[in-house]
């Protein structure tokens, strides 16, 4: 069975992949903090048939990454690595004239440090895979100049930045960056608690993922939904997909 490791996986985007992969037949590592969340999403997801280990901790410290990484090994390699876990910098998002810094720095480590440090402990096992695949959730601000949304948006263009150096000197790989667009989740809601504008669920945006799996494109960026006539950066949704 094929093995994908997902962080921020108990919830919205990164619960509705890992639902997707569990039906088709793949095995699964799952990060999440919350750990009573995350263990019953594992739970429910194993009754598809798949073996499903929960390793709850935060992204951003290191030793709960190589948590993830043994436990991928354990299940006999890893062959899809989803970086899905995410931080606003401030909740709900204001200017930049009023970001905290600290906010800032929580956002780079979480959306982009800690992504790369994921990245380097897993690619030995990437690279044996005979299809490794990585895929960093991007979004709609990091191409976009949304207000209040600039730094998260400039750590989701950081990342944008480092699936495409990834992609050049991992040619072995695939590596993508793919932007899911506006999406119904908690982070959403943290962002703009304000907003009563409904958005899509995030099993909205499974078949445009499903279909990078599938037909394996070129490294790049990638907009839900895809394929679209625009080309690799796909189509670019209206809103700030989380």
């Amino acid at each position: 069975m094929p093995v994908a490791m997902i962080t921020g996986a108990s919830k919205g985007l990164g619960r509705a992949l890992a639902a997707a992969l569990a039906q088709r037949g793949w095995d699964l590592v799952l990060d999440a903090r919350t750990a009573g969340v995350l263990e019953g999403t594992a739970k429910e997801l194993a009754g598809y048939g798949a073996r499903v280990v929960a390793v709850p901790g935060d992204v951003t410290d290191a030793g709960h990454r190589g948590e993830l990484v043994a436990a991928a090994g354990e299940l006999g390699g890893l062959d899809l690595l989803v970086s899905n876990a995410s931080a606003l910098g401030a909740e709900p998002l204001v200017r930049l004239d009023a970001l905290p810094l600290d906010g800032l720095r929580q956002a780079l480590e979480t959306n982009l440090v800690a992504a790369l440090g994921l990245v380097q402990g897993a690619l030995p096992l990437l690279r044996a895979s005979v299809a490794g695949a990585v895929v960093m959730v991007s979004s709609d601000a990091a191409a976009e100049p949304y207000e209040t949304w600039g730094g998260y948006g400039a750590s989701k263009a950081a990342l944008d930045q480092l699936a495409a150096v990834l992609g050049v000197e991992e040619p072995g790989l695939r590596v993508w960056a793919f932007d899911p667009g506006d999406m119904q989740t908690g982070l959403y809601a943290a962002a703009v608690p304000d907003d009563d504008d409904p958005r899509p669920l995030p099993e909205s945006v499974v078949p445009a993922f499903l279909r990078l799996l599938e037909r394996r494109p070129a490294s790049g960026r990638y907009a839900a939904p895809w394929p679209a006539a625009s080309g690799p950066a796909g189509s670019a949704s209206s809103g700030r997909g989380l």
